[in-house]
C-alpha cells in the first residue's frame, strides 16, 4: 500500500507543477498582449487631445470626448462582465476588446476631428468590453501562483508598455513631424498584441481548469449565479472611497502649469515617473499582498494619504514626490484591488464582479476628478487636500467595518 501511496502523491505532485507552469505561461503571455496594448493606446492618449485641435476641434469637444470614452470604458463593463459570466466567452470578449483598438493606428488616415472623436471613443470601448473577461482569466492563472504575484506580473509587463508607448509616438513624431506617422507606427504593437492573444488562447482554451472545482467544471446552478458576497459590497465602499480621494494626474500637471512650477517640457516626465512607479512597485506589492492577505487592501488608503498635501502645497520637488506616491497607489490599485476581487467572488460570478468593480472605480474617479477640480478652482487648495484626506479617512473606516484586518484570506 505504501508505494502506491507515494506514486500517488509524486503524481499529485507533478500534477500541481504542471498546473503552476502553464498558469505562469498563461500571465506572462496575457502581459506580452497588455504590454504592446498599452504601448498602442497609451501612446495615442499622451497626443489624442493636441492631435484633436490641429483636426479643428475645440477645448469643449475635446473635454466632452475624453469624459465620454473614459466613461464608456468603466461603465460598460459592468455590462461585458455580465456578459462574460453568463456566456463564459472570455476569450471572444478579451479579442473583441483587443481588435478594437485598431481604432488607433487608424486615426493616421483621418483628416475629420468627428472621426477623430469615434475613434478614440470606440479603443475606450474595446478595454471596456475586454477588461472583466481579460482579469477573470488572470485571475483563474494568479490562483496557482499567488493572486498578488500573479496581478502584480501583469501589472508590471503593462506599465513597461505604458512608459514605452508615450516614448515611442514622441521619437517618431520628433523624426518625421508627423502625428499621422506617429500612429501608423502604433499598428505595429497593436497587431503584435492581437497574435500574442491568439497564442495565449491556444495555449489555454479553457483557463478556468487552473483553478476551479470539479462542481464549477459543471454550468452553475440559478443558486450559484443569484448574488455576489456581502463581503463584496463592503469592499465596493471601501474602494469608492479610495478611488475617490487620489489626486489626479492631470490635475496635477496643471496645477504645476499654472503655478509655474516647472517648464511645460518636464511635466511629460512626471507622468513617466507616475507609470514607472506603478509598474516597479506592482511585484513587490503583489508579493506582500499573497503573504499578509486580505489586511494588506489597508495599504491603499494609507498610502494615498500625503498625495494630495505633496502635489499641491510645495515646490516642485515635493510635486515630483506627490506624484511618486501616486504611482504606488496606483500599483496598489492596479494589483491588490484587482486581485481581491478574485478572492472575495466565488468563480462564477467573477466576470461580473469584475465589471461591477470596475464600474465603481471609474464612477468615484469621476466624482473625486470633479469634486478635486471645483475645490481647486472654486475654493482653495487646502479644500482639495482636505477632501480628499476625508475620503481615504472614510475609506479607512470601511476597510475595519468588513472586518479585512482579521482576515488573511477570505476563500
Amino acid at each position: 500500500m505504501e508505494p502506491e501511496r507515494s506514486g500517488e502523491t509524486k503524481k499529485a505532485e507533478i500534477s500541481k507543477s504542471s498546473a503552476k507552469a502553464a498558469a505562469y505561461r498563461l500571465i506572462v503571455l496575457m502581459g506580452t498582449v497588455s504590454l504592446f496594448g498599452d504601448i498602442t493606446y497609451e501612446g495615442a492618449r499622451s497626443i489624442t487631445g493636441p492631435y484633436m485641435a490641429v483636426l479643428g476641434a475645440g477645448a469643449a469637444v475635446v473635454g466632452v470626448v475624453s469624459g465620454l470614452g473614459d466613461f464608456l470604458g468603466y461603465a460598460l463593463r459592468l455590462v461585458s462582465g455580465y456578459i462574460a459570466d453568463r456566456t463564459r466567452a472570455y476569450w471572444a470578449l478579451t479579442f473583441t476588446g483587443y481588435a478594437l483598438m485598431l481604432a488607433i493606428p487608424a486615426l493616421a488616415f483621418t483628416g475629420n476631428w468627428k472621426v477623430a472623436a469615434l475613434l478614440i471613443v470606440l479603443e475606450r470601448v474595446g478595454k471596456a468590453v475586454r477588461t472583466p473577461a481579460r482579469d477573470t482569466i488572470l485571475s483563474h492563472a494568479a490562483k496557482e501562483v499567488g493572486r498578488g504575484w500573479g496581478f502584480g506580473l501583469h501589472e508590471f509587463m503593462d506599465q513597461v508598455g505604458a512608459v514605452m508607448g508615450p516614448v515611442i509616438f514622441t521619437t517618431v513624431f520628433i523624426f518625421k513631424g508627423s502625428y499621422g506617422e506617429g500612429f501608423k507606427i502604433l499598428l505595429i504593437p497593436a497587431v503584435l498584441s492581437i497574435l500574442m492573444l491568439t497564442r495565449a488562447a491556444m495555449k489555454m482554451p479553457n483557463p478556468r481548469d487552473l483553478e476551479v472545482s470539479e462542481k464549477y467544471k459543471r454550468f452553475p446552478g440559478e443558486q450559484e449565479m443569484r448574488a455576489l458576497p456581502r463581503l463584496f459590497w463592503f469592499y465596493a465602499l471601501f474602494t469608492f472611497f479610495s478611488v475617490a480621494g487620489m489626486a489626479h494626474f492631470q490635475l496635477i500637471a496643471f496645477h504645476i502649469k499654472a503655478s509655474r512650477l516647472a517648464p511645460d517640457a518636464l511635466i511629460p516626465i512626471l507622468y513617466i515617473i507616475d507609470m514607472a512607479v506603478a509598474g516597479g512597485v506592482a511585484l513587490i506589492m503583489g508579493r506582500l499582498y499573497d503573504k499578509t492577505g486580505l489586511r494588506f487592501l489597508l495599504a491603499a488608503p494609507l498610502l494615498c494619504l500625503p498625495v494630495a498635501w505633496l502635489s499641491f502645497t510645495g515646490g516642485y520637488a515635493m510635486a515630483i514626490l506627490g506624484v511618486a506616491f501616486l504611482g504606488v497607489v496606483v500599483g496598489a490599485h492596479e494589483t491588490v484591488m484587482r486581485a481581491a476581487i478574485a478572492d472575495l467572488t466565488p468563480v462564477p460570478k467573477r466576470g461580473f464582479a469584475y465589471g461591477v468593480f470596475n464600474l465603481i472605480y471609474g464612477l468615484a474617479y469621476l466624482v473625486g476628478g470633479v469634486t478635486m477640480g471645483f475645490l481647486y478652482d472654486k475654493v482653495s487648495v487646502t479644500g482639495l487636500v482636505m477632501f480628499s484626506v476625508l475620503m481615504e479617512i472614510a475609506a479607512i473606516c470601511a476597510f475595519l467595518l468588513t472586518g479585512f484586518y482579521r482576515m488573511k484570506t477570505h476563500r
